[in-house]
């Protein structure tokens, strides 16, 4: 398998996420209504943060009590205000958001979104709700190979060879993809490329869906909506 150009795609729309990001969370619903109501197929990608390197790292309990810290007080400052800004979007959208007691390595489930894409797209949908749903619960071990396993068959996706993929193959074509993103302008998430041009975050759905629908008229302003 190549690894893709991180601007290019024969999909007319790009759309990078990471499984550990709340603000990608909340723009998966919407980000699929804009598919459905244009008629396109996405491109899904994942894009594994490295939370760490620019938020540092910290461990809770069950109670939300901190046991472990590696941030600054701005750290925490802005991943307090992350929560409070995606846990009201939630609230309105009947949407259980509860935050995690450490920093997740994303990557093997990133790497379940590249299989699924490549075994049966018709399960891409129910994979990418399912995970999302149980992790934001705090009910799913997104590091545990047979938990990602049993999402792809829950999902009715192909599960045989996903080890060896993920281990070998898949691992390579990850990697190598996210050693491009950066230097292609991309950072985080949820991040839509349209014609190769970036559009960071769900605000900017209206202007993706301007693009999208051929630029007709005066470019929209960034809006949350409802969403």
């Amino acid at each position: 398998m190549k690894t893709p150009h991180p601007l290019r795609s024969e999909s007319p729309l790009i759309v990078y996420m990471d499984f550990k990001s709340p603000y990608a969370y909340m723009a998966l619903e919407p980000t699929y209504q804009l598919e459905d109501d244009l008629g396109i197929e996405i491109d899904w990608r994942p894009l594994t943060l490295d939370i760490p390197s620019f938020l540092g790292s910290a461990r809770v309990d069950n109670k939300g009590r901190v046991t472990e810290s590696r941030r600054s007080d701005e750290q925490w400052a802005n991943v307090r205000y992350a929560y409070r800004d995606t846990k009201r979007t939630a609230r309105h959208r009947d949407i259980i958001l509860k935050g995690t007691v450490k920093i997740w390595d994303s990557s093997l489930a990133a790497i379940g979104l590249m299989w699924v894409k490549a075994h049966g797209r018709d399960s891409l949908k129910s994979f990418f709700f399912n995970v999302y749903e149980k992790f934001w619960k705090r009910e799913l071990d997104i590091e545990d190979v047979a938990v990602i396993e049993a999402m792809l068959d829950a999902a009715g996706t192909q599960v045989a060879g996903f080890r060896q993929y993920a281990s070998g193959e898949g691992r390579r074509v990850h990697d190598s993809l996210q050693d491009s993103l950066h230097p292609a302008g991309l950072f985080g998430v949820p991040s839509y490329v349209v014609d190769g041009q970036i559009f960071f975050g769900r605000e900017h759905l209206p202007a993706v869906r301007w693009c999208l629908e051929g630029r007709e008229g005066p470019a929209p302003d960034v809006a949350y909506g409802v969403w």
